[in-house]
């Protein structure tokens, strides 16, 4: 995957002259130092707008960095780019995500940016995806100098919609996510910046660099660890105002409207587009909008005090998705902006449909259907945590259905538009201790091919509670509501739209441990669709201006290929399914800082029909640093099977210094499946 060329207008004269500060540290309480890149205007005092990431800001996100922030400090802010401890060229270790530590030391950041000598005493933080999770963590610590949080693909709830567990079944992205993070935590910091101490700092790095996916397999139910950090357990804590956005295509979509609904209009405004996991004004999915320039509006008002006209707008403004044909990838979404003055919006009504034989009606159904579903279900979902690549989005659901229950309307008569969250209230008995069960809403054209719109997961043995699993009592029904991703979806008159529903869904979430059959009582279960009615306020939406942003770095993006493309395959005699996913496949070059830095990862899932015990799921990272100084490898792998009681985990991780084997580590544990 080579990196995305912005499709941003290039600004290169701004008001304000800026100066770029390469390095600066910023002391901590317990001596530790913080790297941060710091852009100025050159004279004055501004408000500080704070970006606080792991991802390595002297050769990781360098080259974006510029773009946004070179940008922003044009227009009259000293913007500063911040490495977590134990990242980057940052001081200290980094054990896990989100940790109290890091909350701390951003409070502390914080404090410390308010009385330099360019700051005015303000600061505000952004962030996308980690950046956007601490951003309200932080908040929700109250800070004194932080007036403001622009976060972007977020979630407020770190258990329940983040990349480890979805509706309390356990994600694909789990494991993978921790692959990732080791491979990135292993690589060297610059001399340049540290001088001889560098290699010492990256050595303890190296001792105490662990598969942080150990930890989160432990945690399989909502307890603490997952509280903390996620905001929704306390949105009042949350006392400055929030500039919430996200897209239809990221897996961070639904989190806008919990924001909006537990914060208020009067401090919170919601923005979703078509986008993917990335900046609004540099996007893989379009249409782009100049998202700098509402940056600039929402710091103004809040900052400045300026008149910006941005908390006049509606609370809540959303791209409405036209109907599209399946496909892998999608590099713009046809549709139109729409706003809602609040949210929840009182215009939104509630349409209840009903499962009976194979159709969704208005009336009641009687009887009951059954389904267990071949474990090939779920092979044709593409990504759960989409980044708007090649072959991220779900194919034709004709092939799903096959191993479904399905029900669908009749034609439909009219247009139909939702906005906000589908909910299937089911009642449902499965013949097994443990089962899961998937959701699916499609748009199914005439011709019969069927587009996914969005989906849902439950663990059934969480019908009582994320935090209070408890097994099944075979043939004993329970009542569950299982809530799917929110959308904003146009279905054109003639279409149908279709209830999928499934006891497996692999890869995206790992299967029970015996095949389940559920029986589900029609009589009692029903499906609610948040229709939206026209509203004609729409048509004098503020038009969003055209894309910006300051030059970026210079970087030179070098051809790579990923060696395990996106692929699933099916072998019909044995059964075997793989789900291949390529991962991380870069190859940057740095010529300002004379860093090199090229990376390529793979994960494959791997089960066999009729037997969830099984499911498999291996990672593999290679990532090699060349400078002046050498030539830093990191490889690591990962792996994690079941049996019907337990996870077997292992991982390694080899480190080379110019060729060198300079140290290796090795993990293996089994961790009892908790109601999984």
């Amino acid at each position: 995957m080579t990196r995305r060329k912005p499709v941003a207008l290039i600004r290169c004269e701004f008001p304000h002259p800026v100066e770029v500060v390469e390095n600066l540290w910023i002391p901590l309480p317990d001596g530790t130092r913080l790297a941060a890149k710091l852009w100025r205007p050159v004279a004055g005092r501004h408000p500080a707008i704070l970006e606080y990431l792991p991802y390595r800001k002297h050769d990781g996100t360098r080259g974006r960095d510029q773009g946004m922030h070179m940008y922003l400090a044009g227009h009259g802010y000293a913007c500063l780019r911040v490495d977590i401890r134990g990242c980057g060229e940052s001081e200290g270790l980094l054990f896990d995500e989100y940790s109290e530590v890091e909350q701390q030391d951003g409070c502390d950041a914080i404090a410390w940016i308010a009385e330099q000598d360019w700051c005015d005493g303000q600061v505000a933080t952004i962030g996308i995806s980690w950046g956007g999770f601490n951003g309200l963590q932080i908040a929700a610590r109250q800070p004194p100098a932080l007036k403001t949080v622009i976060a972007v693909g977020f979630t407020d709830d770190r258990y329940a919609t983040d990349v480890h567990y979805i509706g309390g079944c356990l994600s694909k992205d789990n494991i993978d996510w921790s692959g990732t993070m080791v491979a990135g935590m292993d690589l060297p910091p610059d001399p340049a910046l540290h001088g001889v101490a560098w290699r010492d700092l990256w050595l303890q790095r190296i001792e105490a660099n662990r598969p942080w996916g150990f930890e989160w397999m432990r945690h399989q139910r909502r307890d603490e660890y997952w509280r903390q950090g996620s905001v929704c357990e306390d949105f009042e804590a949350i006392q400055v105002p929030v500039y919430a956005v996200s897209g239809w295509a990221d897996n961070y979509s639904e989190a806008v409207p919990r924001l909006l609904a537990g914060l208020g209009p009067e401090k919170c405004r919601g923005l979703i587009g078509p986008w993917a996991h990335s900046f609004p004004m540099d996007v893989t999915v379009g249409p782009a909008i100049g998202w700098l320039q509402e940056v600039l509006r929402w710091c103004d008002h809040w900052m400045k005090g300026q008149v910006t006209g941005i908390m006049d707008e509606p609370a809540l403004r959303v791209w409405m998705q036209d109907s599209m044909p399946p496909k892998t990838w999608y590099t713009h979404r046809p549709g139109r902006w729409v706003g809602e003055d609040s949210w929840p919006s009182p215009r939104i009504r509630e349409w209840r449909l009903h499962p009976s034989g194979h159709a969704l009606t208005d009336a009641p159904g009687t009887g009951t259907d059954l389904v267990r579903s071949p474990l090939w279900v779920g092979a044709t979902a593409g990504e759960i945590g989409r980044y708007g690549a090649e072959a991220d989005w779900p194919t034709d659901q004709r092939e799903d259905d096959g191993g479904s229950l399905v029900w669908m309307t009749g034609p439909l008569e009219m247009p139909t538009e939702i906005l906000g969250a589908p909910r299937i209230h089911l009642r449902v008995a499965a013949d097994k201790p443990l089962a899961l069960v998937a959701a699916r809403l499609c748009d199914v054209a005439p011709d019969g091919t069927s587009t996914r719109v969005t989906l849902g997961l439950m663990n059934l043995a969480h019908h009582k509670g994320h935090d209070q699993p408890q097994a099944l009592v075979p043939g004993d029904a329970v009542d569950v509501v299982v809530e799917m991703d929110d959308i904003a979806h146009a279905f054109p008159a003639g279409h149908r739209i279709g209830l999928s529903l499934s006891s497996a869904y692999w890869p995206i979430a790992w299967p029970s441990p015996e095949l389940a059959t559920l029986t589900i009582d029609l009589g009692q279960t029903h499906l609610m669709l948040p229709v939206r009615p026209p509203r004609a306020g729409d048509a004098d939406l503020r038009v969003f201006d055209p894309p910006e942003m300051a030059p970026e770095s210079p970087v030179i993006d070098h051809p790579v290929q990923p060696t395990h493309p996106r692929r699933v395959t099916r072998d019909l005699l044995s059964g075997k399914i793989t789900v291949d996913f390529p991962r991380w496949c870069y190859d940057h070059e740095f010529p300002d800082i004379g860093i090199r830095q090229a990376s390529e990862g793979h994960a494959r899932y791997e089960i066999v029909e009729g037997d969830p015990l099984s499911a498999a799921m291996q990672t593999s990272y290679r990532v090699v640093q060349t400078r002046l100084d050498g030539v830093f490898t990191h490889e690591s792998s990962s792996r994690m099977t079941c049996d019907e009681n337990s996870f077997h985990l292992c991982a390694q991780t080899v480190i080379l210094e110019n060729g060198q084997e300079i140290a290796r580590m090795e993990w293996a544990e089994e961790i009892p499946r908790d109601h999984l």
